[in-house]
């Protein structure tokens, strides 16, 4: 969260694809990125973006090969991932706007700190929702954080991640025992029983907002396709 009380200006804008726009704001040494006037993340906050990779990847219980990270952000989540991976795992990072992924090498470079440079990552600008789908058992986690939620605040299209379809879709593409995380500002008790309904074992975790604002705790959807399967 940017301080009030200082400076805030507008540094770049992308274009999302299919329509609207992002804004990459700074105040002082602090980056944050709206859609609209919702702070969808920030430099100061990253907390539940790094929970997102460290809880899914703690929930495998062996080691993990192959996972995709929808969402590139400020990096935070690719960076916690690459911590707990060994040398040999690959890492996709689906990333639907282009101009994120030139923030990642120019004005945030600073925060993914060499993360891209890493021989493991592979970033593919593309909807997530096109590698999943189609790909039966290609990956041990899926790591969703594409938008505000579970819905298609920032684009329409994102709903497909989320619908039954769409999620049966995340199931076939993990292996058996593999986690399907999914980041949300707050809380959805239908999403849960959409996942459960998908087939999955769910678990929800809380983590709480660490950006001096009151607010509930984040949501992280921890949903593991059972190693036999139904």
């Amino acid at each position: 969260m940017l301080a009030e009380s200082a400076a805030i200006e507008i540094v770049d804008i992308a274009d999302i694809p299919n329509g609207g726009e992002l804004r990459l704001l700074r105040c002082g040494s602090a980056y944050s990125i709206h859609f609209g006037d919702e702070e969808l993340m920030g430099s100061e906050a990253f907390q539940s973006e790094q929970a997102l990779a460290s809880l899914a990847l703690g929930r495998l219980g062996r080691q993990c090969d192959r996972i995709l990270i929808g969402g590139l952000g400020m990096g935070f989540t690719l960076r916690a991932a690459l911590e707990l991976l060994p040398a040999s795992s690959t890492v996709v990072v689906a990333e639907l706007v282009p101009k994120v992924v030139t923030w990642a090498t120019g004005l945030l470079a600073h925060l993914f700190d060499g993360a891209l440079a890493d021989p493991r990552v592979s970033v593919e600008i593309r909807d997530v929702h096109d590698i999943i789908d189609g790909v039966p058992e290609a990956f041990d986690s899926i790591l969703l954080d594409v938008d505000n939620g579970p819905d298609g605040f920032i684009q329409l299209a994102n709903e497909r991640l989320y619908s039954n379809w769409g999620l049966r879709a995340a199931y076939a593409a993990l292996r058996p025992g593999g986690v399907l995380a999914v980041w949300s500002s707050y809380e959805d008790a239908f999403f849960t029983r959409r996942l459960e309904a998908a087939g999955f074992a769910v678990e929800e975790a809380k983590v709480p907002d660490t950006g001096g604002r009151e607010r509930a705790p984040y949501t992280i959807w921890l949903a593991v396709r059972p190693r036999d399967n139904p």
